[in-house]
This record gives structure tokens, sequence and C-alpha cells, in this order.
């Protein structure tokens, strides 16, 4: 009886202690044509505000935006990659929609680690910039 106790004590603990190695991060970006890649002459700007729970593996986001081309047609956070470097995409954020943008979406392991490392973007397309019509490198807020 006393070794169940105990190893029961012990897997509460174990419990406890992933727990304390939870974190919630939060990022920033600031959005303009100047960041696409390559850079264009879009007169947008724009926000990204997004939020990572570690310990549920989900990345939460806010973008705003305004004086595009046109009408967002979709939005994404690619990567991996550095400022002025194309990647995939990671998080679809929406579809066709307006400012502000929210949602939420689970994450792996490696998309943890690449966005901890910067190599995250967002990227907010448009018709007549259908590559991205402004972009900004998420970056951990201080």
């Amino acid at each position: 009886m006393r070794k169940i106790f105990v190893g029961l004590l012990a897997m509460g603990a174990s419990t406890i202690l992933s727990s304390a190695h939870a974190e919630i991060l939060n990022y920033t970006a600031r959005l303009d044509g100047a960041s696409e890649t390559p850079p264009n002459a879009s007169k947008g700007i724009g926000a990204a505000d997004v939020t990572l729970d570690t310990d549920l593996r989900v990345v939460a986001w806010k973008v705003t935006f305004s004086g595009m081309g046109g009408p967002a047609t979709m939005a994404h956070i690619h990567g991996p990659a550095g400022p002025g470097a194309a990647a995939g995409v990671q998080v679809v954020l929406s579809g066709p929609g307006s400012s502000p943008m929210a949602g939420s979406a689970p994450v792996n392991d490696g998309q943890i680690g690449d966005l901890r490392a910067g190599l995250w973007y967002v990227n907010v397309h448009t018709a007549a910039n259908p590559k991205g019509e402004i972009r900004g490198q998420l970056s951990l807020k201080h």
C-alpha cells in the first residue's frame, strides 16, 4: 500500500513540474508592403498579435490592417523563414476577410520551435497582390 501511495505522489509531482514549464508567449509584428518578398509599394499597413500557449500547443491571433489595395483574399502565418525569405503556410488565419481577423489553431513542437526562433511571419493577400500585400516578421514582445 505504501508503494502505491509513494508512486501516486511521484506522479502528482511530475504533473505539477510539467505544468510549471508551460508558458504563454506573446509575439507581435508590424505589417507593410516593404517587408514583402519581393517588396511592393502598397500603402497598406497592419499589426499582428500572436499568443502561443506551450502547454496547450495553440496559437491565437488578432490581425488588423488598413489602406490595402483591395479586400483581403486570405491571410496566413508562414515559416520557417527570416526577413526577406519566403516559406510555406504554417497556419491559415482566414479566407476572404476584413480587419480585424482573429482565431486560434493547434501547432506542433516543430512549429513552436520555429516561432520561438523568430522564423514565422504574417502575410495578408489581396487580388492586387496575390503573393502577399503586407507582411511582418513575428518577434517576441518584451
